[in-house]
């Protein structure tokens, strides 16, 4: 069954090319077209383009639609093009006449744009869900290890020192700062586009208020060409957002990967959070972290994929859409899978108490015991110059003893400060059940 069926049929190897992996992905998007049809039903009744008993008859025939996409029950089989053309088939199953009234209205374009919408809305908040807890791991782990010293590296040069709580803390204020994108691509999405049928609006006298309120958009996207103009810049702004995400989560995986490792030993991990070599007994590798950061790696190119998707297409709409669908769908998946799996990995992270011990650090003490002589008078030009000196003669003795006291430093990590933060960022986003 098709919605533009007009009574003649199109070659195979046609419908195979134009469907694609549409009826797979549309499964996690059915829920969404179901809860945009009962609005839609309810505002048909509204403004009477159908009598109030058929508008209830076609609201409780989609909750029974949705029930079974809940329970998984509900398929699109190859007869069908996609999902709207299968549930409009149960709904004149079930009602005859009334189900094909459901269509009035609205067009096929407005209902996947709505669904869309709907679908980033949800997964957006879920998104930002776990990424606050991923932050309160980081942030739990950043207070349990705020003594354990850790060496900074520039140009993975030994550099100064640095702290495990200065480390998960690091992570966890660059969080905050990709929850600003994930913020701003939820204002992209939470405008419903819903009424603009073709992208040209409808002669029907549709109350497009009403269907706003009644699915929980703060707005409504209100010139109809603009509303269709959303499609593909609403996953394009979500993709931004999650992109951030993933360059912080790839960094993050970056970091343990080489912790891991046996020439530096900073962290380590369970043997139930590795796995080994078929060859050589002693490997415990870093998969999961290795995978993360792949995943993430692809995930941080998906906005340009979009771009280059929909670049320079006319206002209207192309088929060319349909692609950005396959595009975001399962990149969404995989952020979430990563968001998921460093939470449970981080969990059982042990740090190394006593790496600071290797004499090869020493070096890590030459900023702070040359700035000990700028406290004690020396100009810091001078300083530099005697310290570096030092170093060269082999006289160099590191003061270990540090105190670093400003904000944001090891000695002083403000997390009580990164953490209402990340409430004031929480608390005014939006979520959506």
């Amino acid at each position: 069954m098709k919605l533009w069926d007009k009574g003649f049929s199109t070659d195979k190897k046609i419908d195979h090319f134009t469907v694609g992996n549409d009826r797979e992905l549309d499964l996690l998007l059915a829920k969404y077209d179901v809860m945009a049809s009962i609005a839609h039903a309810k505002m048909l009744g509204k403004v009477g383009l159908v009598e109030k008993k058929e508008a209830k008859a076609l609201t409780t025939a989609l909750k029974t639609i949705a029930k079974s996409i809940e329970k998984g029950e509900f398929t699109i089989e190859d007869d069908f093009e996609d999902m709207h053309s299968k549930i409009e088939f149960l709904l004149i199953e079930q009602l005859g006449d009334t189900g094909k009234k459901i269509h009035s209205a609205r067009s096929r374009n407005d209902q996947v744009l709505v669904a869309m919408h709907l679908y980033l809305k949800t997964e957006l908040a879920e998104m930002t869900a776990m990424v606050t807890t991923l932050f309160d791991v980081l942030i739990q782990l950043a207070e349990k290890h705020k003594g354990v010293l850790l060496p900074g590296y520039t140009h993975l040069q030994i550099a100064m020192p640095s702290s495990f709580g200065l480390w998960f803390s690091a992570y966890a204020e660059s969080l905050i700062d990709d929850l600003y994108f994930v913020k701003a691509a939820q204002k992209v999405v939470d405008q419903n586009p819903l009424g603009s049928a073709a992208g040209y609006g409808s002669s029907f006298p549709i109350d497009r208020t009403f269907t706003t309120k009644e699915l929980g958009f703060e707005t409504m996207k209100f010139n109809v060409v603009a509303a269709q103009m959303s499609r593909g810049k609403a996953e394009k702004a979500t993709a931004f957002g999650m992109a951030t995400i993933a360059a912080t989560l790839s960094k993050l995986a970056m970091d343990i990967c080489l912790y891991m490792s046996q020439n530096f030993n900073f962290i380590s991990f369970p043997n139930e959070l590795t796995t080994g070599s078929s060859i050589m007994p002693h490997k415990k590798n870093p998969d999961v972290f290795e995978l993360v950061r792949g995943k993430c790696n692809k995930i941080q190119a998906i906005p340009n994929q979009l771009s280059l998707l929909i670049n320079n297409l006319p206002s209207g709409y192309h088929r060319d859409f349909q692609l950005a669908k396959e595009t975001i769908v399962p990149a969404i998946q995989d952020m979430k899978a990563c968001l998921e799996i460093l939470t449970f990995s981080l969990k059982e992270i042990k740090v190394n108490d006593h790496i600071l011990e290797d004499p090869k650090y020493d070096y890590l003490f030459s900023v702070d015991t040359l700035n000990e002589m700028v406290k004690n008078g020396m100009p810091f030009r001078d300083a530099y110059k005697k310290m570096g000196m030092a170093i060269e003669s082999g006289d160099f003795k590191p003061k270990r003893d540090i105190h670093h006291t400003h904000e944001g430093s090891l000695g002083n990590l403000c997390l009580q400060e990164i953490q209402k933060k990340m409430e004031r960022v929480v608390s005014t986003t939006k979520l959506t059940k």
